[in-house]
Formats: structure tokens, sequence, C-alpha cells
């Protein structure tokens, strides 16, 4: 494994993404080929991939994906979600050999509810309870990680340029209205499957380019609601934070970029009475959660996505839309790859989110 101060290498990194509004589902393969266009922005230290609607026939159930470092690790992770979770399924991640992934750990994929007498117990939520759950499998069971805990969704990643995870994975065997993916070039955090993008909590998940500058002070925050960061890697806590506003302080995904990519206080002064009141209290109130230093990310979430930039624009991101599909990428390249005559190109502002969801009817046959 190559850390920091063995190798150089300049920022790079590598988003890109894919999303149908009327709920087409998508084949795996389209968002390989999209991020692999790309491949001079990773350096093979890192590489993944999200699809929401891969999971129609589980869809009432939560997804968890996990990595094991050895039997023992799975024997003990398996003993806990047994006694918190009716297991519906449980099987390997169906994988293929491809010759630049090497060292892979044990790979599970479970589809499980809560035990109604332990939800009951806990006197939480749902997900409240299955977030929990989580964090303590990912802070006190050595050697097992969950990597991926939504409803009709994953994750699958790995250390490796994209292409090789995405054929790793076999990704031409699933379909999904939506999908993201990420090639890493890590520059101050080591490359390992655990350090791989995307970052997933529940239903939501984070695909990177950039840097945190504020992330002792995001950390600091996000820890105190019960949330660990330590996948040693700043953008962990991005995917917290998005959870913390938005399912925990019911903010909307318009107010949470507001929150994370805050506008300058000169741009709060110059909107109207009513918009100026909400930014100067959600900028006070959440201050800790603003996220400086160059970025740009694509969150997934249950029925949509969105595509953000720094307040500076400071790192790439291009979006294209032809008929319902809407696409997102580092780079033009990623976009024409799938789709050379569009409607529409452009590159987001600088901290103004670009969100798209489901239509209705959509909605209603995915869930």
């Amino acid at each position: 494994m190559k850390r920091e101060g063995e190798i150089r290498i300049p920022s790079g990194c590598a988003i890109s993404g894919i999303f149908s509004k009327c709920g087409e589902r998508i084949n795996g393969e389209a968002i390989v080929k999209s991020i692999s266009t790309m491949h001079d922005r990773s350096n093979g230290l890192g590489g993944g991939f999200a699809g929401y609607g891969i999971y129609p026939q589980y869809k009432d159930f939560y997804a968890f994906h996990v990595f094991y470092d050895s039997t023992k690790a799975k024997e003990d992770c398996e003993a806990f979600l047994e006694h918190h979770f009716d297991i519906i399924n449980l099987s390997k991640i169906p994988t293929r050999k491809v010759k630049a992934i090497t060292d892979e750990p044990l790979i599970w994929r479970y589809f499980v509810k809560p035990l109604p007498t332990k939800l009951e117990a806990s006197q939480l939520d749902e997900k409240e309870f299955v977030a929990r759950s989580v964090i303590r499998v990912n802070t006190q069971i050595a050697g097992a990680y969950v990597f991926s805990s939504g409803k009709n969704m994953g994750a699958f990643k790995a250390v490796g340029f994209p292409e090789d995870v995405g054929e790793f994975y076999r990704l031409d065997e699933y379909e999904g209205y939506s999908w993201t993916a990420h090639g890493r070039y890590p520059t101050n955090t080591p490359g390992w499957w655990g350090g791989a993008h995307p970052f997933a909590m529940l239903d939501y998940s984070i695909v990177h380019n950039g840097e945190i500058s504020s992330y002792d002070a995001n950390r600091r925050f996000i820890e105190m609601f019960g949330y660990q960061c330590t996948l040693q890697t700043d953008t962990e806590v991005i995917t917290y934070i998005v959870d913390y506003l938005v399912r925990k302080q019911g903010l909307t995904m318009e107010e949470m970029a507001s929150v994370i990519a805050a506008p300058f206080w000169s741009t709060i002064e110059a909107k109207e009475p009513e918009e100026r009141e909400k930014l100067n209290y959600l900028r006070n109130t959440f201050a800790s959660l603003l996220i400086t230093g160059p970025f740009s990310i694509l969150l997934g979430f249950e029925g949509g996505m969105m595509a953000l930039n720094d307040r500076l624009k400071l790192r790439s991101m291009v979006v294209g839309e032809k008929g319902d599909r809407f696409y997102v990428g580092s780079e033009e390249c990623a976009i024409r790859i799938l789709e050379p005559s569009l409607d529409r190109i452009y590159a987001p502002k600088g901290g103004e989110p670009v969100i798209v969801r489901l239509n209705e009817e959509a909605r209603d046959n995915v869930n």
C-alpha cells in the first residue's frame, strides 16, 4: 500500500453520473464506459460505483454490503446481524477474477430488516436503528465494514482503476435508474478498499473530487451526534453531514447544499428578505458543517441525484441532458461517450446545486 510520503501526485479524481427521470433501468456497463474515459484522472488506488433500483426483488429490505478481513470477523458480524435483524437472504457478492484487482477481502451481501422486538425495545425509528447498527459494526467488530446499507441500492468499490472495479463486480449484470462512479487519485490518504468511494449511509452515497480543508472541524461536530469517522479519508464526513442534515434535521436537499456550500455573506445580503433570513439561519446554525476547500460531489439518494461544486468552483463539473436522461462528469468526454447529441450541456455555477428526481409515475413504480 502506497501512502503519502512514498509518492507525490497531483490532485485528480474523476466522477461521473447517469440518471433516468422516468425510472428506466440502465445497464451498469454504461457507467463503467463513462468513467473509463477519464482513466488518467485516477491512479489505480481506488474506484467505485453506486447503483439505485438494482434490487427490485428485495426493494423493501436493507441491502448490507460488507467487507471482511477474516472468517472470524464474518462470524462475529453475522452473529450481531442475526441478533438484531431478520436476514432474508445472504450470499457472497458475485465477482470475477480481474488481474488488476488483488488482495480482495471477503465480500458479502445481506438483505435484512430490523427484528420488530429489537426495534421496539430500541425506541428508535427504523432508519436510526439501522444507521446505529451499521456504525456499531464498523467501530466495534474488528475486521468488518458495512460499506453500503440502503434499500434497493448498493455501492461497489475496491482498490483499482474504476473500469477494473466495474469488471470485478460484474456491473454488466445489474440495472438501475441511477448510477454514480468514482476514479480515485488520493494525495493525502492511503489507497485501500474501505477508503475507496462511494461512501454510503442508508440510501445516501457520495463520490467526491477534491480535498476538504475543514475536515477536522466538520468531523468534530458530526461525531457529537453518534457518527464515527474511521476510514482515513476526508470524504467520509460528507456522507454523515448529508445524513445528519437531511434525515435527522429535516432539511431539504437545497437547504442542505446551502449549509455545506454556503453562499458568501455578501451574496446573502443581496437576497430578498425572506430568503436572506433563511440563509442567515442556516449559515449561523450549522456553521461547523460548512465544507471548505476545492470539491465537486455527486450525491445519490433514493429517487434522486445532486451535483454540487464548491463556492469558487475549484473542481471541474459538466452536466448534460438528453430527453429524460441526466448526465454528470468531471469532463465532457464522460457524457459524450454515452450521448453524443445532447439537448443541453453546461457547467453548474459554484455552490449552486443541480438536483434531479424521478417523476411521479416513476417514483410509484420504483417504490
